[in-house]
Formats: structure tokens, C-alpha cells, sequence
């Protein structure tokens, strides 16, 4: 069963949108090495507020994550910069509870 993985910065949502529209093609690259790796899906979020930042992956387990991350640190490591992000990643894995009240 795949797995979703969380990850938690504080950085400017902003920034991110602004560096993600001016090297697309950068973006593109890591988004296909992800895939490359397994990703099934990717979502990046930004508080309401600002200053804080999220991204909701689904990955088949979390070894594959952390393949791709440690993989390329060199091309995310520039994007976290550019979004002003200073801290360590929070990243947590969460499995589905079959709870019967889906909905989507």
C-alpha cells in the first residue's frame, strides 16, 4: 500500500511561485527524476497567512522518497534556497486507515 508523505518548511510561498514560473524547466527536471523514483502524486501548498509551506506527495513506500530526495538534494536544495527556506525539512509518512467514510 502506497504511502503519503508529508513535508513541512517555514520559506515564502511566493518566492517558491516565482522561482517555480522563471525555471520551469528546473522544476520539470526534479518533478521527472520524482517520477523516475516512483512518485504517484505531488502537490506543493502555502499557508494562507504565508511563511509557511507544505508538499503532499503519494509514493509507493517511503524508501522510495527517500531515494529520490538524497538523489537530488543538488537541484532541490537551489529551490528551497529561492523560497527563503532556513530549516530542516519536516517530512512524516502517514499510511490510509480504512475508516469507511471516503470520500473523492
Amino acid at each position: 500500500m502506497s504511502v503519503i508523505m508529508t513535508m513541512w518548511v517555514k520559506g515564502d510561498p511566493e518566492k517558491l511561485e516565482t522561482f517555480a514560473a522563471e525555471k520551469r524547466d528546473q522544476i520539470a527536471a526534479i518533478a521527472e527524476a520524482a517520477k523516475g523514483h516512483g512518485c504517484i502524486a505531488h502537490r506543493f501548498y502555502g499557508h494562507t497567512e504565508g511563511g509557511q509551506m507544505m508538499v503532499i506527495d503519494e509514493w509507493p513506500d517511503a524508501e522510495s522518497f527517500n531515494r529520490f530526495f538524497e538523489a537530488e538534494q543538488e537541484r532541490i536544495g537551489p529551490v528551497m534556497e529561492a523560497a527563503g527556506v532556513t530549516m530542516e525539512p519536516q517530512v512524516n509518512f502517514w499510511r490510509k486507515l480504512e475508516t469507511h467514510d471516503e470520500i473523492g
